[in-house]
């Protein structure tokens, strides 16, 4: 088979993303790849063989060994299927040529095309999400408690809308997304054990495997031990769709966490912001005019694989629906699978290299948090919530008057909350009481937003310090 130059390639996954994620690539080629998909059918065609002998009782150490020692080229299914017209026809035909005359006719005995196809999918995509998947993620997930718990103490301004609100910490704010992609984690490693295959002939029923044996379920059990596998609850000549639907749906939620924090990293790069910095080496290029420019690029890229990949979750529920016992409606569409996964995990790859080159400039973040439309109007809120607990009723209002005392005069909020000296003198009780300041010297409250954060900082390590711990649980640590 004449091999076609990379650069002739049609997909950007095949071409663009190869090179520059080659190493991601590469790990994903023996799940995922159309040789990795002839190759994993052939293995199940030789588990077949295996549980046919070994529910016969003779299945010997030096047959089995024989029997995995097999080798086909996908070159040479390739061929035959010019010939047959039907991919798993012409994998039955060349493995009858490789096996011993007397085991010839074991292959694919009692099974349909569909008893190799959706277990020896099930198989591939266990061993992509096991062996390249989850790994991926957790390298990230670790990353981001290392900078949630680094970070923990280190002063933001919260945003809403836009908008400055109350003091968080960079640390918390990393922390959502420790939580939400740390929840995400833990469910695809559930859901990919949960996949299934099969061995229940046309129509589901065992009509062809209970010609042959007594017990045809065990003759299935057997088959599927021999790939890691349970058998679906029921099938129909195809195996029930949802395990595999669930395992996608939850990459696709991932991803969008993934896209969710490339946002917020990227928004943080603005120049107008300039808290955070995208790592950018010595020789690279921003832009082709503007030499100064910098730009966060690789956050970029991951929002744009999202845009590209997220969408096909469509067509993964479309798939969930066959009629009757079987149509061939997916036959296409379950192909591009393997280009989802592809995408989601360049996409968890470039977030990785982005978490772990990642600059903070605590310098802007400090300003950034005592500066805004009002400097130091995120103060407003305690303010308010201190008045009140005092018994003033409209202690909302009296706070948001002196915003807008602050902002037409040009001050800073608490220099426009020291000119009411009855608000200022009641919350100045209040702070002394919590233990906060003493009476002299609660204006300085209001000067240092800092002070103000809640439980940022423990929530931080708190985040950072559990799904660290759960990331490890789950490899066995």
């Amino acid at each position: 088979m004449k091999i076609r130059s990379i650069f002739q390639n049609i997909s950007p996954l095949d071409h663009r993303y190869s090179l520059s994620e080659a190493t991601v690539f590469d790990s994903l080629a023996p799940f995922l790849s159309e040789s990795a998909s002839v190759l994993v059918c052939m293995k199940a065609e030789i588990a077949l063989i295996k549980a046919h002998l070994r529910i016969r009782g003779c299945l010997s150490e030096a047959l089995e060994t024989m029997l995995d020692s097999i080798a086909i080229d996908p070159e040479e299914v390739y061929a035959e299927e010019e010939q047959t017209h039907h991919n798993i026809r012409a994998l039955v035909n060349t493995l009858k040529m490789k096996v011993p005359p007397d085991l010839a006719p074991l292959v694919h005995l009692g099974a349909t095309s569909v008893d190799i196809l959706d277990t020896s999918l099930a198989y591939r995509i266990k061993g992509a999400t096991n062996t390249v998947v989850l790994p991926l993620l957790k390298k990230l997930e670790l990353l981001l408690c290392d900078f949630a718990e680094k970070e923990a103490e280190t002063p933001q301004t919260g945003r809403t809308h836009g908008q400055q609100a109350v003091p968080i910490t960079l640390g918390f704010a990393v922390a959502e997304y420790v939580s939400r992609l740390g929840k995400s984690i833990l469910e695809i490693e559930e859901r990919g054990k949960a996949l299934k295959g099969k061995l229940a002939g046309a129509v589901g029923a065992y009509n062809a495997t209970s010609m042959i044996v007594n017990d045809p379920e065990e003759l299935e059990r057997l088959y599927l031990v021999e790939l890691g596998l349970e058998p679906s609850e029921h099938s129909t000549q195809l195996v029930e769709p949802e395990y595999l639907l669930r395992l996608l749906l939850e990459f696709n939620t991932a991803f969008g966490v993934l896209a969710n924090l490339a946002d917020d990293l990227r928004n943080l790069q603005r120049s107008e912001i300039g808290e955070l910095k995208e790592g950018f080496s010595g020789a690279q290029v921003g832009s082709s005019t503007m030499p100064q420019k910098r730009n966060p690029w690789n956050s970029e890229h991951i929002k744009s694989l999202w845009k590209a990949f997220f969408p096909r979750v469509m067509t993964f529920f479309m798939d969930q629906i066959s009629e009757h016992q079987r149509d061939l409606t997916n036959s296409a569409s379950q192909r591009f699978v393997a280009d989802y996964i592809v995408g989601f995990c360049m996409a968890i790859s470039r977030m990785i290299d982005v978490v772990s080159s990642l600059g903070v400039d605590r310098d802007r973040l400090r300003c950034n948090l005592r500066s805004g439309g009002i400097p130091g109007g995120v103060m407003a809120e305690p303010a308010y919530i201190l008045l009140a607990e005092t018994g003033v009723s409209d202690a909302h209002e009296i706070i948001r008057r002196i915003t807008l005392d602050a902002e037409k005069n040009n001050l800073s909020f608490a220099s426009a909350l020291s000119k009411n000296m009855d608000a200022m003198s009641r919350i100045a009780e209040k702070l002394s009481e919590r233990g906060l300041t003493t009476k002299i010297d609660a204006l300085s409250f209001f000067e240092n937003p800092e002070k103000y954060c809640g439980l940022a900082i423990k929530k931080a390590k708190t985040l950072a310090g559990k799904y660290r711990m759960l990331m490890k649980k789950c490899d066995g640590v």
